[in-house]
Order: C-alpha cells, then structure tokens, then sequence
C-alpha cells in the first residue's frame, strides 16, 4: 500500500468528501513533512500553513482538545487554550497519544475527522488566509483547502488570540 492510501489519508479525504468542499491533494516527501522544512521545500508561506496541535489537560478530569494555528504562530496553550479547556495544567499531547487519539502521525495531523469528544478550536488569523495548507493524515500527503473549512466542521470554535504571531528571528 502506498503512503498516498494509507487507511489515515483515506479517512481524511472520505471527510473532506463528505463535506463536500474543495481541496487538492499535495504529495509530500515524508522526510519534509514537518512545517518549517516543507514549508521552505514547497515555497509555501507559513502565514499559510496551518499546524493541528492537539493538547492535553493534565489536573482534575483529563481532556483533550485539538487547535489549529498558523505555522508563523504560537500556541498561547498556558493562557488562552489552559482556560478553554478549564483545567490548570496543560501540556502538548505526546506522539503517542496524538496516533491513538487521531489515528494520524505528527507531520500528517489534520482537524478531520477527530472524535465527537474532542473540541477543534482554530485561531480567528487561519479565517483570514487565502488558502490553507493542512497534514493529509499521514506524512506523505498534505491538503490545499479553504480556511471556510472550519465553518463546515462540527463541535469547532474561532477563537481570537488562541495563537499569537512568533516574534521574527534576528540573524
């Protein structure tokens, strides 16, 4: 089976289908999956690339939520998504936790399909790009598709502030 069939990418695409919206497919080397270095590779703007992070609260009933975010932004995980998610700690989900929650791998992670208990908050900036660039489920693929996206998807929030644009690095 090749990595552009894996069960992941077929049930992000089924999906996507399903919502009936326009994407495009984007064949990645899995070796360039990860933002910053696909987004060099593929000359992709990082104001146009949207990471998926999925994060964990630690203290009373643990839960999850998954926050989309431009690739030129921080999460602002201690403050903004630590009080969403009502919980006094916080922290990144693991690799480990993320396959078995989402079914996908880091590099390939994308908002869809997620499970009904895991709320998908996007940051209000993705609302303002052209186009977005998504995993496609696993890391040889990605998805070219419009931030309206997240207007169609279920149990999904814009939230202002959720991530605060990274200060450009001096060098």
């Amino acid at each position: 089976m090749s990595d552009l069939s894996s069960p992941a990418h077929q049930s992000v695409v089924a999906a996507l289908d399903g919502i009936g919206i326009d994407y495009e497919v984007l064949p990645c080397d899995p070796s360039m999956a990860d933002t910053e270095v696909f987004c060099a590779h593929y000359e992709i703007p990082l104001a146009c690339s949207a990471n998926t992070i999925v994060v964990v609260g630690k203290s009373g009933t643990k839960g999850y939520a998954a926050c989309v975010l431009l690739a030129d932004s921080r999460l602002d995980a201690n403050t903004t998504v630590r009080k969403k998610l009502g919980v006094r700690r916080i922290s990144f989900a693991t690799a480990d936790e993320t396959v078995e929650l989402t079914g996908m791998v880091l590099g390939g992670v994308t908002p869809l399909p997620l499970p009904e208990h895991v709320p998908l908050w996007v940051d209000a900036r993705v609302m303002q790009a052209p186009y977005i660039i998504l995993g496609g489920g696993d890391r040889a693929t990605k998805l070219k598709v419009s931030p309206r996206l997240f207007e169609l998807l279920p149990n999904t929030e814009i939230v202002a502030d959720l991530a605060r644009l990274r200060p450009l690095e001096s060098g």
